[in-house]
């Protein structure tokens, strides 16, 4: 019986990672140089997205890890996993967290969301220059990057801060 569950459990866990492989192929690559994205799409200034409390965020790391998490106020992951990214984010000094708002027509969506789950991190808003470029195919998404700007780590789907935590490692 044991060793039954022992060998399910590892089925799964394989199933699970081919999965998230999968569906991060879409994603930028780890190792990816934030800075290097911005030079080949100089029409996106991600220096200075504007934010839901009307001003304005960078997207480069500033000098801490950074988590870029994407989301959409209508997706029903992105309710069950932000408040995961909220308590790491409440935990944890050395971590930035920016989450960016897509795909919403009226800014009330976001501070819907962004009041419903109580976020205390900025909150940009993204746009379709901000997904291309972000390489961004579903949602919730993110990216931690280091000190450096470099991609680390890379998801999509949901997240518990365990898994939050260990990818900013």
């Amino acid at each position: 019986m044991l060793r039954s569950f022992a060998i399910q459990a590892i089925i799964f866990l394989v199933a699970f990672q081919l999965i998230s492989f999968l569906r991060e192929t879409s994603m930028l690559s780890t190792d990816t140089v934030l800075t290097d994205l911005v030079t080949t799409n100089l029409h996106v200034d991600i220096d200075k997205v504007p934010t839901l409390m009307g001003e304005t965020v960078s997207l480069n790391a500033q000098g801490k890890t950074t988590i870029l998490y994407f989301f959409a106020p209508w997706c029903q992951v992105c309710h069950a996993s932000i408040g995961n990214l909220q308590a790491l984010y409440q935990k944890n000094e050395q971590l930035d967290v920016i989450a960016i708002a897509m795909d919403f027509t009226e800014n009330k969506e976001v501070m819907a969301f962004t009041s419903q789950h109580q976020l205390t991190f900025p909150i940009a808003l993204g746009n379709e220059a901000i997904k291309h470029i972000f390489e961004i195919s579903g949602y919730p998404s993110y990216y931690v990057l280091n000190e450096e700007n470099v991609i680390i780590g890379k998801s999509m789907g949901y997240s518990s801060e365990l898994g939050l935590y260990l990818r900013s490692l």
